[in-house]
């Protein structure tokens, strides 16, 4: 058989909007893609998603981040990548998830119970604010045409550098 690309899809603080793109992009790609492509880690696409975290050879991660957890979970999932991709804004700029950054004090204890109850830090973070990021695919949503030329080089790949 054929080596396949080991991909995980993983979000965090944003509205999804990559995610659903990257759902519409699957319905004109999936018969390709199936055969090349083992999505390992997508809870959009699974039922139960809660499986140990595997080692993957791409984690494409939509959204910022907004929470130790997140930031815990982030972290592992570097750890068992071996390319990481910054999906859209949030990821690559951490806005507008990263708004409340720059809140006047009256602002922030407004919503300073809202921080607390859902256990958010008091800043949110870009992906690369905490680690490495391989490569990123900007907008919001994401831009469809950087993301699929990226998805070709790396189907192109399999038996390359990044898999060797």
């Amino acid at each position: 058989m054929d080596k396949k690309l080991r991909v995980g899809w993983f979000s965090f603080t944003c509205c999804e909007d990559s995610t659903i793109l990257f759902i519409e992009l699957l319905n004109q790609n999936y018969q390709e893609w199936l055969r090349k492509i083992d999505f390992i880690h997508a809870r959009i696409l699974r039922k139960d998603d809660s499986q140990e975290l595997k080692e993957m050879d791409v984690a494409f991660v939509e959204g910022a981040i907004s929470s130790r957890s997140q930031e815990q979970k982030l972290k592992r999932i570097r750890k068992k990548a071996k390319m990481l991709i910054a999906v859209g804004s949030c990821a690559v700029t951490g806005a507008p998830s990263n708004q409340r950054n720059f809140f006047n004090r009256n602002q922030k204890e407004e919503i300073q119970h809202i921080l607390d109850k859902f256990k958010y830090q008091e800043r949110v973070f870009k992906l690369s604010d905490l680690v490495k990021v391989d490569k990123e695919i900007p907008g919001c949503p994401m831009d469809e045409h950087k993301f699929l030329a990226l998805m070709k080089n790396l189907l192109a790949d399999i038996d390359g550098k990044l898999y060797g």
